[in-house]
């Protein structure tokens, strides 16, 4: 029998379940039966003459040799999807698709609408957008960007700072009219709070004051949520006071149906990162995109840019 060539479908099926350990999970992501996953897997290590994998009934993991030709088929692939982008550039006419990862809210309310805009300049492109509060892995969900509010540790990620988002107190006005206003801070101790379930230290509220002065006042409430849609929600219903993100209800401020109070003690300014797999910041749609989202979420509502280093 002839020996089976090394193909890049082959390379491609192994990389995605080294990433992944799950030949299952692969064969789902990729829309074919996990029998047609082993059989490239198979015919991968038939072709190289090593054990890529070392199988379990449980899990899917690298061999050493694995590890070391999983490294050089990243830079194989990368190679091959650049060289096709510098070809059909030569048409004028980026094409693929891109994996985005964003924060559920701002993803729903605001990220949508911009790739809407960019895919109306770039038709040939596709955006598969995941939205998810979690902190996935990029390379093992097989995402290129993430865009991501507060501290980071993904430290392997390329990282682009697109700004600081900016919070605020705020209230239904049916809530402060049966509640009463607050004047000072330590006056949300005995209000409801509407607090974030997946946010630690949340029953603590940390505020700033004009003249630059901490406050850490005791929150609490009796409704706790873990998604940013429904804590806005919560907001109108006049369920109690939360610290918000201005780009969560700044159409709701506008609006009259929330107010502000409190507007000289300001929570923490949380930090907007987008995150970009190395191996794919080379390619050409995945730079469109990243620029275009760098220029255009400064745009938001609350959205500070970052300041320029000096």
């Amino acid at each position: 029998m002839d020996k089976l060539d090394v193909t890049l479908e082959r390379m491609r099926t192994f990389v995605r379940v080294a990433e992944r350990g799950s030949l299952s999970a692969v064969a789902r992501e990729l829309g074919v039966g996990q029998s047609t996953v082993t059989r490239h897997l198979r015919e991968l290590e038939e072709a190289v003459g090593v054990a890529l994998l070392s199988r379990t009934t449980r899990r899917v993991a690298v061999t050493e040799e694995g590890s070391r030709y999983y490294d050089n088929c990243i830079q194989i692939l990368r190679l091959v999807e650049q060289a096709g982008d510098e070809a059909r550039g030569t048409r004028g006419a980026p094409a693929g698709t891109i994996r985005i990862s964003c924060t559920a809210a701002f993803g729903v309310l605001h990220v949508s609408q911009l790739i809407f805009a960019f895919q109306d300049r770039y038709p040939d492109i596709g955006v598969d957008l995941s939205l998810t509060d979690e902190r996935v892995d990029l390379v093992r969900e097989g995402v290129d960007i993430a865009l991501r509010l507060g501290p980071l540790t993904d430290s392997s990620m390329k990282l682009r700072a697109l700004g600081q988002s900016r919070r605020l107190l705020v209230a239904a006005p049916d809530y402060l009219a049966k509640r009463g206003r607050p004047t000072a801070p330590q006056d949300l101790s005995v209000h409801e709070g509407i607090r974030m379930s997946n946010i630690a230290g949340s029953d603590i509220l940390s505020l700033r004051g004009p003249e630059g002065q901490h406050h850490a006042v005791p929150f609490a409430g009796r409704f706790r949520v873990d998604h940013g849609l429904a804590a806005r929600e919560a907001l109108v219903a006049g369920r109690g006071i939360a610290p918000a993100h201005r780009w969560l209800v700044d159409d709701l401020l506008a609006a009259g149906r929330l107010e502000a109070i409190l507007p000289d003690y300001s929570p923490p300014l949380v930090p907007l990162s987008m995150l970009i797999v190395p191996e794919r910041a080379g390619i050409a749609r995945v730079r469109l995109l990243v620029d275009f989202l760098a220029a255009q979420i400064g745009l938001i509502p609350g959205i500070e840019k970052p300041r320029p280093e000096r």
